[in-house]
């Protein structure tokens, strides 16, 4: 199976903009028979994931737009990320929002 990112961003960013909540998500890859789960998260400009806990093992692919990660303990200062930058997950409650139109990556251990 494959998976067309740069068709599926503008698509998501579509949804999320029609959407009263900004977001729009799919899962690429990452059903039953794997180990890994791919979604792609679509965010206008101010939505947010709101804080929840960390997943085992994850990673953040910014794909599309500015989003900044924020640590809900309030241990760290966060991280911010363009297209094309990635960043692991830090393993506590964290939330994200969205700086400008964005879309995301997350891959997830399951």
């Amino acid at each position: 199976m494959s998976t067309s990112l740069s068709t599926l961003v503008p698509e998501l960013l579509d949804e999320a903009r029609a959407h009263s909540s900004g977001r729009a998500a799919r899962t690429v890859r990452g059903h039953t028979e794997h180990r890994l789960r791919h979604t792609v998260i679509a965010l206008t400009s101010g939505s947010v994931l709101a804080d929840h806990e960390s997943p085992d093992e994850a990673t953040l692919l910014v794909l599309a737009g500015r989003v900044r990660l924020t640590d809900a303990t309030g241990g760290g200062d966060g991280w911010t990320g363009c297209a094309g930058d990635l960043t692991d997950i830090p393993p506590v409650r964290h939330g994200l929002t969205a700086e400008e139109d964005s879309a995301v990556l997350l891959t997830v251990r399951l």
